[in-house]
């Protein structure tokens, strides 16, 4: 049985400075292509299915797109979305009101910036996500990856009060699984570029 295994999507780009959410950055299509030929390698390497989910938005549905191309089932799935930031998205950082911030961070768990989505919410929508066959492989988002990893590390009973609580993102195009021990991350290629779990 191979782990649970999500890769973060590439890098999009113009996402500099702003809050992201459900804007539909793009890609360069060959940092998507080189990502799914890693991502097609390690499944090789490591007997996983060829079968590949991914949220509707194109920097991870690229990913998947290029999988196919390699033989690959790809599902598409709205659970994998990324946190709905609300009218927060795509704003630059410091276009948004420090006091709409600071309310967000002392109500960490239900407090939906920018009208959108509260953590308690992505947490249930992770928490309802099941893979449509064992060990198919993730191209996520940061926010969805983390969610999954909290509910594996704490469980649904112990969600975060606290900002300072919420692990830091894994890497862009890196893989993290969330049925190791610590949700390690790592890049299963050359072990040089392993990277470190996150705190």
């Amino acid at each position: 049985m191979t782990a649970d295994l999500a890769w973060r999507h590439p890098r999009p780009q113009g996402h500099q400075g702003r809050c992201i959410g459900r804007s539909d950055l793009r890609v360069d299509p060959r940092k998507a292509r080189r990502l799914a030929r890693r991502i097609h390698r390690h499944a090789r390497r490591s007997a996983a299915p060829w079968v590949v989910c991914t949220s509707p938005l194109r920097r991870c549905r690229d990913v998947g797109r290029h999988l196919r191309r390699l033989g690959w089932r790809h599902h598409v799935d709205p659970l994998l979305l990324e946190a709905d930031f609300g009218d927060w998205d795509g704003r630059a950082w410091s276009d948004i009101p420090r006091a709409d911030i600071d309310a967000w961070v002392s109500n960490f768990l239900d407090h939906a910036p920018g009208g959108g989505e509260s953590l308690r919410q992505v947490l249930d929508r992770a928490a309802r996500w099941q893979p449509p066959v064992a060990g198919a492989t993730v191209v996520g988002h940061a926010g969805w990856m983390l969610a999954r990893l909290w509910l594996a590390r704490h469980g649904p009973e112990h969600p975060p009060r606290q900002a300072s609580q919420w692990p830091a993102p894994p890497p862009y195009a890196q893989a993290w699984s969330w049925s190791l021990e610590g949700g390690a991350v790592a890049d299963p290629g050359p072990p040089s570029s392993l990277a470190r779990s996150s705190p």
